[in-house]
């Protein structure tokens, strides 16, 4: 029997393994993302509105087109 030509060995390919994240782990990222885009959602759909912590006209100029582009009224 012939040795086997590079082209026709079997090659092993090592494929990565998941990795598990555990849910404790994740648990405080997705709290902090989800007070974070609470915290946006207010600037640019409630501040300088009806409701305002920030006196002036400054945030509602910074976020007016964002405010537009998700569907808040304005003016």
């Amino acid at each position: 029997m012939p040795h086997p030509t590079p082209h026709t060995r079997a090659r092993a390919i090592a494929l990565p393994a998941p990795v598990a994240i555990p849910v404790q782990a994740l648990l405080p990222w997705a709290v902090f993302g989800l007070v974070l885009s609470v915290v946006l959602l207010y600037f640019v759909g409630a501040e300088q509105g009806a409701i305002s912590l920030i006196s002036g006209q400054e945030v509602h100029e910074f976020v007016h087109d964002g405010r537009h582009l998700l569907g808040f009224p304005c003016h």
